[in-house]
């Protein structure tokens, strides 16, 4: 609910209250957006809810409130229609009062949060020793946008990457390296110990993370194909997890190399974050099964040490239990995640904790969660979230793969929407007969590639699957990155014809005559509600539904109002009705990570 309705709301409920007495304080008042202009801007539906309990027409009780209904400084006289719908029609100087006090406003008139809150955000979380992927795309920006829009609201927001560091994988892996450095040491020779017993390297390694896919691949066929190897191992893990130095400084370059890689995706999509891998949490896992015991829920199942859970059966109908130790000792991800969660509510003494993975994940934080809750674990003010998205489809409807099958490659997959985006600026300034610098172009074609990939994932509901198209979202036209960026650089483009600087148009100057003026200030006014809105729902696409239609309400208004050649004090106020628009555009964008160009 955006500040104007907020009013209007408050105002409604004392005309309920001096209506119809103090037992109707509280009562909505059913305000919403007029779904038809022609009927105003916002409509009151609570008359028809009251017609019952006050025993009264809806036009009646309407009429009732309307004249106890103080709001002659925001809107036209209120109008009863149908029956009892009560109508409102901002004032045109209510709404010009209201966009000269956000011109003022580095934040365009969105309040922060009145309680601000420890949030974490946990999200793209990729593996060590393999590369990041398509299936990490979603994840990475959805998080990031979401972390965004609550810190722009003021909480404090811990950003984790909660990635996979830790398991039996890394023996078959440090085995692996073992024995393919035997020849030369070049692995064994470049490391050294510092004063801790931490690992680190004299020389940087040769290998980088497109070896380690393939190293991964290699050990994984010896594992899979050498009973040996599969033995040795084995072993290896148990020295990892005994801290045997050579075991842990193999397992420390391995992670090493693969952060190199995950770094250099982090940076072209310009996020940040904090690691925590599963590794940090191994020393509390015993913790974690000596408390579920104390707790009475662990029942020891097959050998293994299990909580059973409610809601959730197997084919048989018999109820799913939950493994927090295996029967040979070891722990799963169910165990490391309740480990996590507890340090986040006693550690890091969050309030929210959001997990941003795919749905297909659904039901392991469904089961965690319900664990760590009937452990006691969840206090009454700490609220766990799940945010879950769909897949990333290929323009055949099926998961997006490669033409040869395999799963498309993250750094790949951007490089390309680079590549697509630089093709199309060189054609289009070709037509245009423009000259740029070949720096021009690479910078334009690299903010647009991204931007293109970032938006047509957060513009789509994060429930559904989508199907990733370079053509489609590098359109001029449509709902894209690329069509909002190329308003922002409009707008930018009447300020270098005008030489204009819009810092110095002053207050106190927006005039709204005509409709597409009014219709586009109407608008300007909603950024605070739904970023509200998205803070509550973490729906990114709310926001981009926004952005899009503002977008649109300026074009209208563009073609339609002359700017530069309006006589003043008309000039003034539309030059200040595209200041706002550019800066709610930035601050809207930059909230889903994207970074915007003042010419294209």
């Amino acid at each position: 609910m955006n500040a104007t309705q907020e009013k209007l709301k408050v105002q409604l409920e004392q005309a309920l209250v001096e209506a119809f007495g103090a037992d109707f304080a509280g009562v909505d008042p059913i305000l919403v957006s007029a779904s038809n202009p022609k009927f105003g801007d916002y409509q009151a539906n609570v008359a028809l809810s009251l017609s019952k309990k006050l025993g009264k027409q809806p036009r009646a009780i309407a009429g009732a409130i309307v004249e106890k209904l103080a709001v002659s400084e925001i809107c036209e006289p209120p109008e009863i229609a149908g029956p009892g719908f009560i109508n409102l029609k901002l004032k045109t100087a209510y709404l010009e009062a209201q966009l000269n006090t956000i011109q003022a406003d580095p934040r365009l008139g969105v309040p922060p949060a009145k309680t601000p809150k420890r949030e974490i955000v946990d999200f793209s979380s990729p593996n060590i020793a393999k590369e990041m992927h398509v299936g990490h795309l979603r994840s990475t920006i959805i998080g990031d946008s979401i972390a965004r829009i609550l810190e722009f609201q003021g909480h404090d927001v811990l950003r984790l990457n909660h990635v996979g560091d830790w398991g039996t994988q890394f023996g078959m892996l440090i085995t692996h390296l073992r024995e393919s450095d035997s020849e030369n040491n070049s692995f064994w020779n470049s490391l050294y110990y510092e004063e801790n017993n931490q690992p680190g390297f004299i020389n940087s390694p040769s290998i980088n993370i497109g070896d380690l896919v393939q190293f991964y691949r290699e050990a994984k066929k010896k594992f899979d194909e050498d009973a040996d190897f599969r033995e040795r191992s084995r072993k290896a893990v148990v020295e990892l997890q005994s801290n045997e130095l050579s075991a842990k400084h193999a397992w420390f370059f391995l992670c090493e190399a693969s952060r190199k890689e995950f770094q250099v995706i982090y940076e072209l999509l310009d996020i940040k974050l904090t690691e925590r891998g599963e590794s940090f949490y191994n020393p509390l896992l015993p913790e974690v099964v000596k408390d579920l015991e104390k707790s009475g829920l662990l029942v020891e199942n097959q050998g293994a040490k299990c909580v059973f859970l409610e809601g959730f059966t197997n084919r048989e109908g018999e109820p799913l239990p939950l493994i927090v130790q295996k029967s040979d000792g070891g722990y799963n991800y169910a165990t490391t995640d309740l480990a996590s969660l507890r340090y986040r509510i006693q550690q890091d003494e969050a309030k929210r904790i959001i997990y941003v993975t795919d749905a297909g994940q659904g039901n392991h934080f469904a089961q965690f969660f319900q664990v760590a809750r009937k452990a006691g674990w969840i206090p009454d003010d700490v609220e766990l979230v799940h945010v879950p998205f769909g897949l990333v489809l290929g323009e055949d409807g099926k998961k997006f793969k490669t033409r040869s099958g395999d799963t498309v490659r993250l750094r790949d997959l951007l490089d390309e929407a680079v590549s697509h985006a630089h093709a199309d600026l060189k054609s289009r300034l070709q037509k245009e007969e423009r000259q740029e610098t070949e720096e021009f172009i690479n910078e334009v074609a690299r903010v647009v590639g991204i931007s293109a990939v970032k938006y047509a994932d957060l513009s789509q509901n994060r429930t559904s699957n989508y199907i990733f198209s370079y053509d489609k979202m590098l359109d001029l036209k449509g709902n894209t990155a690329p069509y909002m960026l190329y308003v922002y650089a409009r707008i930018h483009g009447i300020s270098r014809k005008g030489d204009i600087n819009f810092k110095e148009l002053g207050n106190n100057a927006v005039l709204l005559q005509h409709e597409t003026e009014l219709a586009l200030a109407k608008y300007l006014l909603q950024l605070d509600e739904v970023i509200s809105s998205v803070e509550q729902d973490l729906l990114p696409n709310r926001l981009c539904e926004y952005l899009f239609e503002l977008s649109q309400k300026f074009n209208q208004f563009y073609d339609r109002c002359p700017i530069l050649q309006a006589e003043e004090p008309q000039r003034t106020s539309r030059l200040v009705l595209c200041d706002l628009t550019a800066r709610t555009l930035k601050l809207g964008l930059s909230l889903l990570g994207i970074q915007v160009l003042e010419r294209m």
